[in-house]
């Protein structure tokens, strides 16, 4: 059954208009709409965008984009509330990133039918569009600050991310995380195989780039997983680039395929939290439901003498979101023992950025590949 569609209206002075309203993050179209062009000064839009009012452009493209900018800089010169906790620095600054999403979301750009933008000095958007929204056979509107970050992950699909343990590129899709946090990639690559693996199941394979590590490392099957049809479409399109389509399955299934296998990895998301986009369900996992799911359902996917690989970073630890002692009760809950770990420091820029609201979390940060075997 098809969702209902989303409308958005406003006046002109002369008439009303209802038209589409797209919004990959789920939110809803404002329910105050005002028309504004370049003569509208920054502190206005500013002010009528927190106050929850739709800002419908219909000047300059390139002026949009400096007044975007210049809506972004009266926001960021808000001062940071202090925080108590590393925890509450944490919800402190997904309020902040919640709210800054939101206003700046505010400024909205009209589509023609084919994702044209009938807008003076407007790129030509039609294929990023197309990448994320599908064909577009009517008009519609969407946010300036959105079609920016769609025009943002067609660049970098068309370039792709430099994998060193595969020699080649990653390309990831809209909506699909990229694996630019490569020490994860690098912990799989260098993991000791279990004897005698030769097949292996990669649980939310995302871009599919650790199926793609196992299946160079010479499993001669594997299977890969995952529940988000842009993820699947991603992975088979990078296997097929790396001439890996024979080797590895992309099956859709929440969680485990049916059988069992030799290895099964699991990069689940490193943070409980509720995720705001599609984008950020490869970052937050609520309530851990994926951690738990993999841990609790591991042993009996495995073969005798095979082994499950956790790829966890602890930064919720450090974030005071979920204990070491939670994860381990978890472990063994699920029957499991820890045969071994390794570890491995990020190398990412925030990692080592003073500024960074949650600097103090992230310098102590370790990611861990966890090698778990039936008890």
């Amino acid at each position: 059954m098809n969702e209902p569609v989303a409308i958005i209206s406003w006046s002109d002075g002369e008439a009303t208009h209802s038209v589409r309203w797209r919004c990959e993050a789920g939110v809803p179209p404002p329910r105050r709409v005002q028309v504004v062009d370049d003569r509208t000064p920054a502190d206005q839009a500013w002010r009528l965008a927190s106050e929850g009012t739709g800002l419908l452009w219909r000047g300059d493209f390139q002026n949009a984009r400096q007044l975007l900018q210049a809506m972004a800089r009266r926001i960021d010169r808000k001062p940071r509330k202090k925080a108590g906790t590393p925890a509450d620095a944490f919800n402190l600054h997904r309020q902040a990133q919640g709210q800054r999403a939101r206003t700046l979301g505010m400024l909205l750009i009209p589509f023609d039918p084919g994702h044209r933008i009938p807008l003076r000095r407007a790129p030509d958007v039609e294929r990023a569009c197309t990448e994320a929204y599908g064909e577009a056979s009517e008009p519609y509107v969407a946010s300036l600050r959105e079609l920016l970050g769609l025009i943002g992950a067609h660049e970098w699909r068309k370039k792709g991310v430099e994998i060193p343990a595969l020699g080649s590129r990653i390309h990831a899709h809209y909506g699909v995380f990229s694996p630019v946090r490569g020490e994860y990639v690098d912990l799989v690559a260098k993991a000791p195989l279990p004897s005698g693996t030769r097949c292996a199941f990669d649980i939310g394979t995302g871009t599919g780039v650790l199926s793609a590590v196992l299946a160079r490392r010479g499993i001669a099957r594997v299977v890969a997983t995952d529940m988000d049809a842009r993820a699947l479409a991603c992975a088979r399109d990078n296997l097929q680039r790396l001439d890996l389509g024979s080797r590895v399955e992309v099956v859709q299934a929440d969680l485990f395929p049916e059988g069992r296998a030799s290895l099964v990895v699991c990069n689940p998301p490193w943070v409980p939290a509720r995720p705001s986009s599609a984008l950020e369900h490869a970052v937050y996992d609520p309530d851990s439901r994926m951690l738990r799911g993999f841990l609790g359902g591991l042993a009996a996917h495995l073969e005798t003498g095979g082994e499950g690989w956790l790829v966890l970073s602890d930064l919720a630890e450090h974030l005071g979101l979920r204990p070491r002692e939670t994860l381990l009760g978890w472990i063994e809950a699920a029957g499991l023992d820890v045969l071994g770990r390794l570890d491995v420091r990020p190398r990412h820029p925030k990692a080592s950025d003073p500024d960074d609201p949650l600097h103090q979390a992230r310098s102590r940060e370790i990611t861990s590949l966890w090698r778990l075997a039936p008890r």
